[in-house]
């Protein structure tokens, strides 16, 4: 059973830094899809960013490109969310998300992603 585990959200202040970790465990993931997404209150959940496990270039959300970095520990079977100069609009609750690269088709819609941690939550106040 693949459970997906994140930790490391809290209450920051704008301009700082948080990382976010996503424990994964059941099986072995050297074949899957990794991603963050985020909801904020009354929206919708949005892509964040993912990665291979196995490799391969990563993919951001435009809202984040060149403040977050999502990357992983093969050891520690552990995807991160490095977040760096944090604005109000990121607050939100990060999810951790997981699927079979077979059955991956590429599309950022939260629907293309069958596995999904607890989440956990950023505020970030102005």
């Amino acid at each position: 059973q693949v459970q997906l585990v994140e930790s490391g959200g809290g209450l920051v202040q704008a301009g700082v830094s948080l990382r976010l970790s996503c424990a994964a465990s059941g099986r072995s993931f050297g074949s899957y899809v990794m991603a963050w997404f985020r909801q904020a209150p009354g929206k919708e959940r949005e892509f964040v960013a993912r990665l291979n496990w196995s490799g391969g270039p990563t993919v951001y959300a435009d809202s984040v490109k060149g403040r977050f970095t999502i990357s992983r520990d093969y050891a520690k079977n552990t995807v991160y969310l490095q977040m760096n100069s944090l604005k109000p609009e990121d607050t939100a609750v990060y999810y951790c998300a997981a699927v079979s690269s077979q059955l991956y088709t590429g599309s950022r819609y939260y629907t293309g992603f069958n596995y999904w941690g607890q989440g956990t939550q950023v505020t970030v106040s102005s």
